[in-house]
């Protein structure tokens, strides 16, 4: 007891001495102790910390939501498309019938209105709670070798028009029939009472081996015409509706303009989000903003997969025209021109990959279109570069310049979306996106405008 009360007695004359010298050293003038004046400056700057953490946190919380609405581009409002077209008694015609082409497009609040996270959602997951419809599938022989495969989905009612109605539908980029984007389609279709034909393109199913040492480019369009023709031969009383997505827009519109036989009993074609001028697109996927550079590697590294797992039908020894040193160059490509340059363009022997894109570009056969053609694209999408919609622009008549003929069409409309991405076009409230999306219920609502009008004429 005592022993301890020694000891606080110390501990307090210690502390006691520590604040007699404080006190001292703090009445003495500035002059005579600098180092008292530090010690003061000291716990000032102490007590203000707590506030500039605080300041620097609202700084970077502030900075961080001005990013993200910047990104989300959350203060765009929506708006109805831009659509251009040529005052004609049809296209009067179809904007009164397709509210949708006149009315607001309204994204989900939250993410809709970027591009980038529309596309996304787009290629990784396709569609929300997509259906599963049943249809047959059908082989196609071609005459060099190859093997063609479509899926045939009967309607799942009667057209509104009492009509047969088939749409042949041509899918985006190494697409096919069981991706999720076409389930969606071509459940909505059936249930308005369409057939649906949808074209797998050749070397895109997974479990399907390639015939010949040929895949899918991106102009072909020979399997989607032995497609057509297929249709049109086991089905005398049927129409077509083309709707084509991306890549398969430009293959649906030059298949049409390539022959003019290839329009009987055509009624009209939808284009969605496609780019038009394949040389064009691939210098503009060269560049960086908007992260095209690196969706290019993506879509490089997704097609060399596709190549590689077909590597015995492509790269055996049948295949002449592709050597050891384009193997390499394969191995080591980063971009989609890499990989048609060394690859892709031998498949139908273009001497360059200019001569490859101009070759297999839609732009070249558009004017000889003549049955109703809607063109869709959206202004943020990522992959089609802004430079491109001359193209539909002009087509449409809002001027001509860029295309082989100058002739306005007035069988032309072209849709522009301020939000939608590439082939993205969801819609909801604020986060979750509904399963049916905007772009499903446009190229549907004007098929059925046009077989109306068809109806009124006959």
């Amino acid at each position: 007891m005592r022993e301890a009360l020694v000891v606080q007695c110390g501990d307090f004359n210690r502390i006691n001495s520590k604040v007699m010298w404080t006190s001292a050293m703090a009445s003495l003038p500035a002059g005579d102790g600098g180092e008292v004046g530090d010690v003061g400056d000291l716990g000032d700057l102490c007590s203000e910390l707590p506030a500039m953490f605080d300041g620097v946190k609202m700084a970077a919380v502030a900075a961080v939501l001005y990013v993200i609405v910047r990104c989300l581009n959350l203060k765009s409002p929506p708006s109805p498309p831009e659509v251009s077209h040529q005052d004609t008694p049809l296209s009067r015609y179809l904007l009164k019938s397709c509210p949708l082409l006149t009315k607001e497009y309204v994204p989900p609040l939250l993410w809709g209105k970027s591009g980038h996270i529309q596309t996304a959602l787009y290629g990784k997951v396709g569609r929300v709670r997509a259906p599963t419809p049943r249809g047959l599938r059908k082989l196609l022989p071609m005459p060099d070798g190859a093997t063609a495969s479509f899926d045939l989905f009967e309607p799942l009612g009667r057209h509104r028009t009492g009509d047969d109605i088939t749409m042949a539908i041509c899918p985006g980029f190494g697409n096919h029939s069981e991706q999720n984007y076409i389930r969606t389609f071509v459940d909505h279709s059936q249930r308005q009472g369409y057939r649906c034909a949808v074209l797998n393109h050749l070397g895109a199913l997974p479990d399907m081996e390639l015939t010949s040492p040929r895949m899918f480019t991106y102009g072909c369009t020979w399997e989607f015409a032995a497609m057509a023709s297929y249709v049109k031969q086991a089905l005398p009383r049927t129409l077509l509706v083309v709707v084509g997505f991306s890549l398969g827009g430009n293959i649906a519109c030059k298949f049409l303009g390539e022959n003019p036989a290839n329009q009987e009993r055509v009624l009209c074609c939808v284009s969605v989000c496609q780019g038009y001028n394949a040389l064009r697109a691939q210098e503009t996927l060269l560049q960086w903003d908007q992260c095209r550079r690196l969706y290019n590697f993506l879509l490089a590294e997704r097609l060399k997969k596709l190549i590689l797992s077909h590597r015995a039908s492509l790269l055996g020894e049948t295949s002449g025209n592709i050597s050891d040193g384009d193997l390499i160059r394969l191995g080591a490509a980063t971009s989609l021109s890499q990989i048609d340059d060394s690859i892709m363009r031998k498949f139908h022997g273009h001497g360059s990959l200019e001569e490859y894109y101009q070759q297999e570009s839609c732009v070249r056969y558009m004017h000889k279109v003549t049955v109703p053609l809607l063109l869709m694209n959206s202004s943020d999408d990522p992959l089609v570069h802004r430079s491109l919609l001359a193209i539909p622009r002009s087509l449409s008549g809002v001027y001509a310049r860029l295309l082989v003929s100058p002739e306005k069409m007035p069988n032309v409309i072209f849709a522009l979306t301020q939000h939608g991405g590439h082939l993205g076009f969801f819609e909801g409230d604020v986060l979750f996106p509904q399963p049916l999306t905007w772009m499903d219920k446009v190229v549907v609502e004007f098929a059925d405008a046009i077989c109306r009008w068809q109806t009124r004429a006959d």
